[in-house]
């Protein structure tokens, strides 16, 4: 389901007496789930569809894509279940935490922002952004303090055993996207490992 603005209930409730109160009712009985102040999103149990955590990323603080880990995990290039949904925004970094997942947003520049980016359209209902898998990794080196790489040999280590990544994917990367990251400027030299690494 899509997340709602709290004026867009309240308009749905005008014939009640005190649209507030209601909202508040449905919040209580967990038919509505409150995602931040002023955003909420109807229950599961009530639409019958599952919840995107995708979709809620995008809504929730903007402007944002879905990537880092999560990017790679909803791909299936990694194994582990991840917990907190990060992103990245060209806005300035933010957290926020509710009864769905914990959500935490980094900044990025803007040049580099708008590299990589992919819409993904599901059962014709909804859209939202994510990392394509290229710009993934490009946002968690770029993102990661002190994570800088000295060898083609160290970025492989840290790809297979810190991210235990799929590294079969490799071959499917599109190259061009790393090359634009680097172009941006910030961790070239790691990029440049990163994209060596990909050429072999």
């Amino acid at each position: 389901m899509i997340p709602v603005d709290y004026s867009v209930l309240r308009a749905l409730f005008l014939k009640y007496k005190f649209p507030k109160n209601k909202i508040a009712s449905l919040e209580n009985k967990g038919s509505l789930i409150r995602l931040k102040k002023g955003m909420y999103v109807v229950s599961p149990e009530i639409s019958g569809e599952l919840l995107s955590v995708e979709l809620i990323a995008n809504h929730l603080y903007g402007p944002s894509y879905v990537s880092m880990e999560s990017a790679l995990r909803y791909y299936g290039l990694i194994p582990e279940q991840v917990y907190t949904i990060r992103s990245a925004t060209a806005n300035r970094s933010k957290n926020f935490e509710n009864s769905i997942a914990e959500f935490q947003y980094i900044s990025v520049n803007e040049n580099y922002y708008s590299i990589g980016i992919v819409q993904k359209t599901v059962d014709n209902k909804y859209t939202f952004l994510i990392a394509s898998p290229e710009k993934a990794l490009c946002d968690i080196i770029v993102s990661t303090p002190h994570l800088n790489f000295q060898s083609k040999k160290a970025v492989e280590i840290y790809l297979e055993t810190d991210l235990r990544l799929d590294t079969s994917a490799f071959e499917m990367m599109n190259k061009s996207i790393i090359e634009q990251c680097v172009v941006t400027g910030k961790k070239k030299k790691t990029l440049e490992l990163l994209l060596k690494l990909l050429s072999r």
